[in-house]
């Protein structure tokens, strides 16, 4: 992918247009929750809002939340905490090799598969994946989450 994200959006179904009928507004744009896990921790909420006064217009609003801003702290990587368990002797957080190895029996013959097969899609690294994958999407007519104007931590 081209850039690190880890994030849920959860888009809310469609208000009834009841409201809007007669107005010049024809379609309502999707409302979302969006739960950012990494890097740049926060929720952010999308919705639509009427715009105040006697005209019937329809406005976007972003509220945005990241512990970043709020807290005036730098996220860190969660390798703090492994680091320190290391040195302390604390192997909560770590596979034993017996399990890592059962893992990777069950995992490597579906690479193996995949390596092998030629009517998989291919994509290039530091894409967002192969066009099948929107084309899979769009069948159904949905797509997929990306919206860079969130808050973003910039990549050290």
């Amino acid at each position: 992918m081209p850039e690190r994200v880890s994030e849920i959006a959860i888009q809310f179904k469609q208000a009834p247009s009841l409201l809007f009928r007669q107005t010049p507004i024809e379609q309502l744009t999707p409302n979302f929750l969006v739960l950012r896990i990494q890097p740049n921790e926060g929720i952010a909420l999308q919705f639509g809002g009427k715009v105040p006064g006697p005209a019937v217009r329809m406005g976007a609003v972003a509220m945005d939340f990241c512990y970043a801003d709020y807290f005036n702290t730098t996220p860190t990587t969660g390798y703090e905490t492994l680091l320190y368990d290391c040195m302390i002797g604390d192997a909560t957080l770590f596979q034993r090799s017996d399990n890592v190895e059962l893992s990777w029996s069950v995992v490597k013959p579906i690479l193996d598969t995949w390596q092998a097969s030629s009517t998989l899609p291919q994509y290039a690294a530091g894409t967002w994946g192969p066009q099948e994958a929107h084309e899979l999407l769009a069948r159904d007519g949905r797509q997929w989450w990306h919206n860079p104007s969130l808050c973003r931590v910039p990549a050290s």
